[in-house]
């Protein structure tokens, strides 16, 4: 099994899962068009990673993700400095957001793409709360400028509403029974 993905998040769930995975990394371009909706934006991406593995397909189960945080219909990428990372929590301050996670499982040349979509719901954040947020956690390479798990998720969201570890980037349960559908014999427990 290879993990497509230098998330350590997604490292992370998926040893605690008990799967066996190597890390494999290329590089891919992630811009999209415009005007594509959310789902769709985050399924074209894994879809996108997935294609960078086309000779490890063969005789691997190649998993690559994306996830994806929408505002009213807009789609909040990974802040590209402190900036963009203020407006981002300030925007979503007060609000409801969706998080939407892609992922794109490929093997023996065929490929199976499903989402998971999840809705985060913010408590008004202070200028003090983000900026101590940003400062401290440096979420530069998290959708939305934030993750679910750091201290802005304790501190910042009154409740969410669909699958937890989602939002913090691999919907694991439906990971887990895809995968089982899709190479049957895959996942063994109690080794």
């Amino acid at each position: 099994m290879i993990l497509a993905s230098g998330s350590p998040r997604r490292q992370h769930l998926l040893r605690e899962l008990g799967l066996e995975f190597e890390v494999v990394l290329r590089p891919v371009e992630e811009p999209l068009p415009d005007g594509l909706d959310p789902v769709a934006a985050a399924e074209a991406l894994a879809r996108r990673k997935s294609a960078a593995y086309p000779d490890l397909a063969e005789s691997h189960v190649v998993i690559t993700a994306d996830t994806i945080v929408a505002l009213e219909g807009k789609l909040l990428t990974k802040p590209t400095d402190r900036a963009e990372a203020v407006a981002m929590l300030q925007a979503l301050s007060g609000k409801e957001n969706q998080v939407i996670s892609a992922v794109a499982l490929r093997y023996r040349g065929e490929i199976r793409v499903f989402h998971a979509r999840s809705r985060v719901f913010f408590r008004p954040l202070s200028t003090a709360e983000i900026a101590f947020y940003i400062d401290t956690c440096a979420p530069y390479d998290k959708a939305g400028a934030y993750a679910v798990q750091e201290w802005i998720g304790m501190v910042g969201i009154d409740r969410i509403e669909g699958d937890y570890y989602n939002i913090v980037g691999l919907p694991v349960a439906r990971l887990w029974a895809e995968l089982q559908d899709f190479v049957p014999g895959i996942l063994k427990i109690g080794r």
